[in-house]
């Protein structure tokens, strides 16, 4: 703890200064446009842009960007519930697990025409097709992203999702959707829940139950895509000599903390984990998960982010565009009223 200690500590009180920041707009605004996870890289990249922190405080700055962020996601499984899919019967999954895989193979497509790197268009094309900061906080770890590409993508993906929020109303009389039909359409495109509220609310009780609806069916995406992209990083690794060998081997390539991710979501959909339990697990993977963004925040170089905006930026947005085109083709797809 004394070599660990004073990093762990720095990044903390980065994530608190971030939670307060968070409830001041809550309080000015009444939601929270900027959330907790980019305040703190934010935060920990201004920090680090006048000062590079010395050996006594890297130590707990790589705990918290590395192990800390795994064992965060891990606990995210225990906030999935695998119900919400079965009591919405087959074709509502099946047609949002093909709106989100189509997303993903278009959108880091796009990111590599673009000249991303693998990981980077992966982050970015994880962010949209499913919950932006949260997903892309998810499959960092597996993909091995480094803390200016997670940035990167988190910070454009942010910025993305205050732009979805305010502009997506204006589809409704373009397309002539009904409340219920833009609640889905809000619940396929905007990241997170409380973004998705906002956008839902102005139209009614049978808009923002279509779009939580929509929402938690495509968060329930998240499991199965880590799954798939620690299978993917393994076979892309199988004839690498430096990744240690040859062939490939499942339990070698699929990392423990998407084995316990995976435990967790199965037990929480089993009725084995107490609601109470759930919470706080839940209130722990956040609290991690925001500590651990504002390590990743203090290893930002602002000028490699400004070297590789425009590019994330194109990718972040096109993906975004190819997201609610795909969105809007399966709610006349289901036939909703």
């Amino acid at each position: 703890m004394l070599r660990l200690g004073p990093g762990i500590a720095l990044c903390a009180g980065i994530a608190a200064l971030a939670r307060l920041a968070q409830e001041a707009e809550e309080a000015l605004l009444g939601q929270p446009y900027v959330e907790v996870l980019v305040l703190a890289i934010l935060l920990g990249a201004a920090l680090r842009s006048g000062w590079e922190p010395e050996e006594i405080w890297r130590p707990g700055i790589r705990l918290a960007a590395g192990p800390m962020l795994e064992v965060a996601v891990a606990l995210l499984g225990a906030s999935l519930d695998l119900r919400a899919v079965a009591a919405s019967g087959p074709w509502l999954p099946l047609g949002i697990a093909g709106v989100v895989a189509s997303a993903l193979l278009l959108g880091y497509g796009l990111g590599r025409a673009l000249g991303l790197g693998h990981r980077m268009a992966a982050l970015v094309a994880c962010g949209n097709a499913i919950c932006g900061n949260s997903a892309i906080a998810a499959v960092a770890p597996v993909l091995g992203a480094a803390p200016r590409e997670v940035a990167s993508a988190i910070a454009f993906t942010a910025v993305l999702g205050v732009v979805v929020v305010l502009a997506l109303p204006a589809l409704v009389p373009a397309f002539g959707l009904s409340p219920t039909q833009y609640g889905a359409l809000a619940g396929l495109t905007v990241y997170a829940v409380p973004q998705v509220l906002a956008a839902t609310a102005p139209f009614g009780i049978s808009s923002m139950q279509a779009g939580i609806l929509f929402k938690l069916v495509r968060v329930l995406m998240l499991g199965p895509l880590v799954l798939t992209l620690s299978v993917w990083q393994g076979r892309r690794r199988r004839d690498d000599p430096t990744q240690g060998g040859r062939g490939w081997r499942p339990a070698r390539y699929v990392p423990l903390f998407v084995v316990a991710f995976m435990a967790l979501a199965l037990a929480r959909s089993l009725g084995l984990l107490p609601e109470g339990m759930v919470g706080l697990l839940r209130f722990v993977a956040g609290l991690l998960t925001a500590t651990a963004m504002a390590a990743l925040g203090l290893g930002v170089d602002f000028r490699g982010l400004a070297r590789t905006g425009r590019a994330v930026a194109l990718a972040a947005s096109g993906s975004l565009a190819v997201l609610a085109s795909l969105s809007l083709g399966l709610v006349a797809l289901l036939g909703l009223r």
